[in-house]
């Protein structure tokens, strides 16, 4: 069931196969993850061969849980599947709700568990071509600057993120 996520419908968490929910706006389970090292945050570039988003910026891993998947342990599956990362602890920082037309036809409605990650040090990364095709380091400042300048290159639950939980993953300014 690796490609249905939790969703609900008529108000009971179903699993549904991921593209439908997208298409049909339905509500889902996600998770986010933000790894944030000596002020600098991780963010990837989605690969162009995303169904949805291909080539935008966003924070470090973005995903839905499998059924039946806890948060914390989907958090540390995306981080190795998408970046090769793994050892890190990601902590657990608050549970938004968003919708956002994300192009092509369809609708991100996601209940998201976002986590933190801290590590002492940058960790190595060795990205999945198939999920991300660049990544890089920067500051908060850096980053608001280059959204305000130009937000068609970033995803629309970081322009979010931003706007709304920054101070969830980069605390009070």
């Amino acid at each position: 069931m690796e490609d249905f996520i939790p969703t609900w419908v008529d108000g009971t968490l179903q699993p549904v196969e991921k593209l439908a929910a997208h298409k049909k706006g339905l509500r889902h389970k996600a998770v986010s993850v933000f790894v944030v090292v000596d002020g600098l945050m991780l963010i990837q570039k989605r690969a162009e061969c995303k169904y949805h988003t291909p080539g935008l910026w966003a924070n470090t891993c973005c995903t839905h849980p499998n059924w039946g998947e806890e948060p914390l342990s989907c958090a540390k599956r995306r981080l190795e599947e998408e970046l090769g990362i793994s050892g890190l602890d990601p902590v657990w920082k608050e549970r938004i709700e968003y919708r956002a037309d994300v192009g092509g036809g369809m609708i991100e409605h996601e209940l998201v568990d976002m986590f933190l990650a801290t590590p002492a040090g940058q960790p190595e990364i060795t990205a999945n071509p198939d999920e991300v095709q660049e990544t890089r380091w920067i500051s908060l400042k850096a980053l608001e600057n280059e959204v305000a300048k130009w937000p068609q290159v970033f995803t629309p639950w970081l322009r979010i993120y931003l706007e709304r939980h920054k101070t969830s993953v980069f605390g009070p300014a």
